[in-house]
């Protein structure tokens, strides 16, 4: 099998896979990533990631896109929580305007990563196309950008009697684009973004929609349209209202959640006060929105315009809060006794959580298990040299902390050039005790929260959840700090 060598293999063409590719190509002129010999692996057949697998109803930003866009290229859309198929048309743009998309080779499925420190590279072995023909790379840099759950299915729960339910059972990621809802009975399983973003689209033209929840989520709502920013554009250049109305709502953002951390009992009061004033007084406001854990221990769900709350108090969707017992022929039986009929049952339960797509990772013939590997900077593991991942926010938009991240990488991609290194390697503090990687009680983490990498007590293996201190130390920090051990060109044979 021929085997193709690249400077960098950015894997993912996605959100961070465009703001990597744009990141290395700009700032990194040494590498041959700007010349011909350069390539993104794309496991799918379009830009786009997430935002072009997911096509259930309503799909959205859970953030605005003045956090959530590139720094780089301003989005210009008056409409500031924008829709699915906006956002994929943004990052389809984006790679085509700064010629990414010609450096991206579809259909490439990444199975394994293998690194050799006596040669100082990695071996990649990929699928490609639906006949999964074999192909090897291999590479100086990995940058792994594809995302962080299974692509092939979400997560779903073993429910009791689920083969006898006459009707259809759909998953939001798998979401049938011939699905004819309208004037069917409609039960949404979950009460996280993805059914508060379904339910008010899908109960326009539904005969009914309930929201099945085991607990309630906090949910606020927000304008789709950011009067600021759209006021600063009449009268600014395009990039600098976009860098004013970003940096306002992050800071806005920081305060709202340092409120939640520092005064729960009070942020409690204020979603409840605004949830109380869509619904009316009479509304059990305390049953279906007052979670059991306080604000942000979970992300908050954004209602543009409040269409979530408009659709329950027109009657066209309702919010159960109970348990299953077991689906019926004809729907949901709930621990309560109630029966919930049902012609399509929608199971927003949730995502399965995936480090590095599923990659399969060793360094010199061993094995990596990354629960055993320590985080640093949201970005590189212990003891896995000359690899770099993207974890956005939990707390913020995800592309705030991607944008940091590749700005990080290329700037050690550049140190390592500069002192002629071929090898960075990330050691290990033994007097840093570890922490979960990851400080929230979510589901989807908590379900894997033993696969995941640790993070340390301090600086620098503290992760922080702050654009502010992310911002001095990822994009003006210093490169060489004492965690990274670099290896010289004449050293690789004796590295570790």
């Amino acid at each position: 099998m021929t085997e193709e060598h690249f400077d960098v293999i950015i894997v993912g063409s996605g959100l961070s896979g465009i703001d990597a590719a744009y990141h290395i190509q700009t700032h990194c002129r040494g590498k041959s990533y700007v010349g011909k010999s350069h390539v993104i692996l794309e496991n799918r057949d379009a830009v786009g990631g997430t935002w072009d697998l997911f096509r259930y109803p309503g799909i959205r930003s859970d953030s605005d896109m003045y956090m959530f866009g590139y720094s780089f290229r301003p989005w210009q859309s008056p409409t500031a929580i924008a829709l699915g198929e906006s956002i994929r048309s943004y990052i389809r743009e984006t790679a085509q305007a700064y010629g990414i998309d010609r450096k991206i080779r579809f259909h490439h499925r990444v199975i394994g990563a293998s690194w050799s420190s006596a040669e100082a590279k990695w071996t990649l072995e990929a699928e490609r196309g639906a006949e999964r023909e074999p192909v090897r790379l291999s590479c100086n840099f990995l940058f792994c950008c594809n995302c962080y759950y299974d692509y092939a299915e979400g997560y779903t729960p073993q429910f009791a009697g689920v083969e006898r339910f006459r009707g259809r059972v759909i998953h939001p990621q798998l979401w049938p684009q011939d699905l004819d809802y309208a004037g069917k009975r409609v039960v949404v399983i979950g009460s996280g973004a993805t059914a508060v973003t379904i339910i008010p689209v899908v109960a326009q033209t539904a005969a009914h929609v309930t929201m099945l929840q085991r607990s309630p989520t906090y949910v606020i709502s927000l304008p789709s349209q950011d009067k600021l920013a759209n006021w600063l554009r009449r009268f600014l250049p395009v990039g600098v209202a976009f860098t004013i109305a970003r940096w306002r709502n992050v800071l806005l953002g920081l305060h709202f959640y340092s409120l939640c951390r520092r005064k729960p009992d009070a942020a409690k009061k204020m979603i409840a006060g605004q949830n109380r004033q869509l619904l009316g007084d009479d509304y059990d406001i305390a049953t279906h929105f007052t979670p059991h854990y306080n604000p942000w221990e979970q992300r908050l769900c954004i209602a543009p315009d409040a269409d979530f709350f408009d659709a329950i108090k027109a009657g066209k969707a309702e919010v159960v809060t109970d348990q299953i017992e077991t689906f019926t022929e004809t729907g949901i039986r709930l621990r309560s006794g109630r029966e919930l009929a049902a012609d399509i049952i929608v199971t927003a339960t949730g995502l399965k959580l995936q480090i590095l797509g599923g990659i399969s990772v060793a360094v010199d013939g061993r094995p990596v298990n990354f629960a055993e590997t320590m985080n640093f900077k949201g970005t590189l593991f212990s003891d896995v040299p000359n690899l770099a991942s993207v974890f956005g926010y939990t707390n913020a938009s995800w592309t705030l902390k991607s944008n940091l991240i590749c700005a990080y990488v290329s700037r050690l991609i550049n140190y390592m050039d500069r002192h002629d290194y071929v090898a960075c390697i990330l050691r290990r503090d033994p007097a840093v005790t570890t922490e979960p990687w990851l400080d929230f009680s979510s589901g989807y983490i908590q379900r894997v929260i033993d696969q995941l990498p640790r993070q340390g007590s301090k600086r620098p293996w503290k992760l922080h959840q702050n654009y502010v201190l992310d911002t001095f130390s990822l994009r003006f920090g210093k490169v060489d700090d004492s965690a990274l051990e670099f290896v010289p060109r004449r050293a690789k044979k004796k590295a570790a």
